[in-house]
């Protein structure tokens, strides 16, 4: 399975965080699955971080791209079919970061993995 974490599914993974699904845990876990970090992830937790509107156990440069690296995650750049993809997703949501996600997952046939339930109108799988 093509999995693609959104934000905060990562950040609870890296920290042990027990609102982190045990569904969620073990998809990600499971070395017969892909995960994939987004790009936006890299760019949301930054201005996040820079806002001081969050902060990280471990240093922004041990995370992107040290522990996605020893945990088997992949980097998945955004490309402007992905962009291109926001034309056509309709304003259920209108957090930025989780609407590229969610034209990326569309685009790459992924499975978000998310607690966000809100993101189900978008037909894309969603796993938690």
């Amino acid at each position: 399975m093509r999995l693609l974490l959104d934000t905060h599914a990562l950040l609870w993974f890296c920290e042990g965080n027990l609102a982190l699904s045990a569904a969620a845990r073990s998809a990600m876990e499971t070395p017969e699955n892909d995960c994939y970090v987004s790009h936006a992830t890299a760019w949301e937790v930054a201005i996040k971080l820079s806002l001081g509107k969050l902060q990280l156990q471990v240093p922004y440069d041990s995370l992107f791209p040290g522990v996605l690296s020893a945990n088997g995650f992949k980097l998945l750049p955004t490309e402007l079919r992905h962009y291109r993809e926001l034309l056509d997703l309709p304003f259920y949501h209108r957090d930025p970061f989780d609407r590229l996600l969610m034209a990326q997952a569309r685009c790459e046939k992924m499975t978000l993995i998310s607690a966000d339930s809100g993101l189900a109108v978008y037909g894309v799988p969603l796993l938690w």
